[in-house]
């Protein structure tokens, strides 16, 4: 029986160091896999910094004067042939080329006394506000931070809108909602439109609201190509909720070419008033005074370049016509409106507003709109649109309405509030 007992303490005895032994090698095992992501992820993280601060370096560029903005944002008065679009292999040591003539126009006025209108009027960017001004030979523009950087979903991407973002295509595309007015069907050069400014809600970082216009070519497969300008409210990009006015560009449906503003070499500024990525002010109040932009682009029929204009005679700068493969010759579509992106926070539909943050049926003083609608033909002239057509992807989430009056020609209302009691 001694024996026995004797026998059955050594085997539990040898058990018990056993385990011992197996969880002390164990926990030695988990300590040094914990130990080694750890250092995967520090080496990540150098990665990313190292990253940014090469994309930095090559983006906030030597300036001759820098003006501090009542916002926050910080803006250089960069020498006009340092910008970085001057860093593309085709444009390296050229100088921006002198302002083509402008399209022929057909007058329209505003009778509604509540309309101010942006450029030369009311309208200003903040950045302004200081009193000073970027010098001849000069052009402003908004120094990108760190946290900029890092706000974007990965260095590489940052400054593009995602890959699978697209205009509207008559169907969904990966969470962007357009509510718009456009026209297909012949050979356009550019567009105009007037369009009011508001500060619509973005409750995600991940989300944007957005009102532009679209000029396209190409498929809607790889081979995309768009040029576009409006305003938009990106916490993202910019880190805050204010309207800025912004360009974009893409020849490869957003892919591996293109970018907002001047964050990659592209687009060529020729102003040293417009700092584009800044702040727009004021904006449109519900009910009150209604603030609106006039935006141009157009292609200069001499050298094919595809120019901008912001508000009444302010040439902002343009787009070399060969960074595209079909806007070389002209546009297939002519595309105006909002466009939001839903990420389904929590299953549901974003309550992110689209221009005013309410729907189209509202009318003037309470909806967002476009209004005195034009496209450029090939003889550079600008003609009122005849065949306008509205869709919109959501309507109970955002809507659109359009209209033709003597005074503002082809025109719509669009927008909404997002998750609303029939848009879940």
């Amino acid at each position: 029986m001694e024996m026995g007992l004797n026998t059955s303490i050594a085997s539990l005895s040898f058990s018990l160091i056993f385990l011992l032994f197996f969880f002390s090698s164990f926990e030695g095992i988990v300590s040094i896999s914990e130990e080694k992501n750890n250092t995967l992820r520090v080496g990540d993280e150098l990665r990313k910094y190292r990253r940014a601060r090469a994309l930095l370096k090559r983006l906030n560029k030597p300036s001759l004067k820098t003006i501090q903005s009542t916002d926050g944002d910080i803006i250089d008065c960069v020498p006009i042939h340092m910008q970085p679009a001057f860093d593309h292999p085709r444009l390296k040591r050229q100088k921006p080329l002198e302002p083509p003539k402008s399209p022929r126009s057909h007058a329209h006025t505003t009778n509604t006394t509540d309309v101010k209108k942006g450029g030369n009027g009311n309208f200003h960017q903040l950045w302004l506000d200081s009193g000073e001004s970027c010098p001849d030979g000069s052009i402003p523009i908004r120094r990108t931070s760190e946290n900029d950087v890092f706000r974007a979903k990965s260095v590489k991407r940052f400054g593009r809108k995602p890959i699978a973002a697209g205009v509207r295509r008559d169907s969904d595309s990966s969470g962007h909602e357009h509510a718009v007015g456009y026209v297909v069907g012949e050979q356009y050069y550019g567009a105009k439109a007037s369009l009011n400014v508001w500060a619509p809600r973005v409750v995600s970082q991940s989300e944007f609201s957005l009102s532009q216009i679209w000029v396209i070519a190409g498929s809607f497969g790889n081979d995309l190509n768009t040029i576009e300008a409006g305003w938009q409210v990106s916490p993202e990009l910019y880190g805050d909720n204010s309207p800025r006015f912004f360009t974009y560009w893409t020849s490869d449906a957003y892919q591996a070419t293109g970018c907002y503003n001047l964050l990659c070499s592209g687009f060529i500024q020729t102003n040293n008033r417009v700092a584009i990525g800044a702040a727009i002010s004021p904006a449109s109040s519900y009910k009150s005074a209604q603030f609106d932009i006039s935006l141009l682009i157009w292609k200069d029929p001499n050298h094919g370049n595809w120019w901008l204009e912001f508000g009444p005679g302010v040439l902002v700068g343009y787009w070399p016509s060969f960074l595209f493969s079909h806007l070389t010759s002209h546009a297939d579509m002519i595309q105006f409106g909002g466009e939001t992106v839903n990420t389904s926070p929590s299953g549901f539909h974003t309550q992110t507003q689209m221009g005013s943050g309410h729907f189209s049926h509202e009318g003037f003083g309470k909806s967002a709109y476009f209004r005195n609608l034009e496209i450029v033909d090939w003889d550079n002239s600008l003609i009122p649109l005849t065949n306008l057509r509205v869709l919109a992807d959501h309507p109970n989430c955002y809507d659109i309405k359009g209209g033709v009056n003597s005074v503002w020609g082809n025109y719509f209302y669009f927008g909404g509030p997002g998750r609303n009691i029939k848009c879940s």
